[in-house]
């Protein structure tokens, strides 16, 4: 199969909203807790190896990194978030950047919220489901190091998940497991964000085990 998003790569890395490209394509950002495999994530739609920088310390995105995978669609990297140790003064002002982003950003055509499978739905998600949910923004969750879990346990976490999120948020959030090393739930996920990027807006389907 033909991967959708194979031909991403590097474009540009923004810290001011005047940096942003173009509001007038498509983009699908990437969110996710610092250490829940973003990173790994993102290399592994893509197909690449080093797209996305991995890092054992976690915060280290400190910028909206974009990656074109055709013209004026893109995949945005968002900065890690949890226990990111940065200043005060640098947190208010990311705080401000994302509420903003967000709110105003009419390119920005669904959101990818990454979760370690065995610690899902913590603050900071909710924090960035919210954000969706205020402009029903189409959303999908990946339940990332799922080849941590055997397949039971998988489907268990799964359904779990998809019930909290049907009882918290009116407009649909899908959600599947995945693992970027064991190659579990990536054509899913870039049915998904092939969709988004190319065909006419659509919601997720609710739940997607894999």
């Amino acid at each position: 199969m033909t991967n959708p998003l194979q031909s991403a790569h590097y474009l540009l890395a923004a810290h001011l909203p005047r940096q942003l490209p173009s509001d007038d394509g498509r983009e699908v950002a990437f969110a996710g807790r610092s250490n829940a495999g973003k990173s790994s994530a993102l290399n592994a739609l893509c197909g690449q190896n080093s797209l996305a920088r991995t890092s054992k310390t976690p915060g280290r995105t400190q910028q909206l990194v974009y990656f074109e995978v055709a013209e004026r669609r893109y995949l945005v990297d968002l900065p890690g978030y949890g226990y990111a140790k940065v200043p005060g003064e640098l947190r208010a002002h990311w705080q401000e950047f994302i509420n903003g982003y967000f709110r105003n950003r009419q390119a920005l055509v669904g959101l990818v919220v990454v979760m370690d499978i065995r610690h899902p739905l913590r603050e900071f998600d909710l924090k960035m489901l919210d954000y969706t949910a205020d402009r029903a923004l189409p959303t999908h969750c990946l339940l990332t190091k799922a080849d941590k879990f055997g397949r039971g346990q998988q489907l268990r976490a799964c359904a779990e998940v998809g019930a909290a999120l049907r009882q918290r948020y009116r407009h649909p959030v899908g959600v599947q497991v995945f693992s970027a090393p064991g190659r579990i739930g990536l054509d899913s996920a870039r049915a998904v964000i092939a969709g988004w990027l190319f065909d006419p807006p659509a919601m997720p389907t609710p739940s997607d085990p894999a």
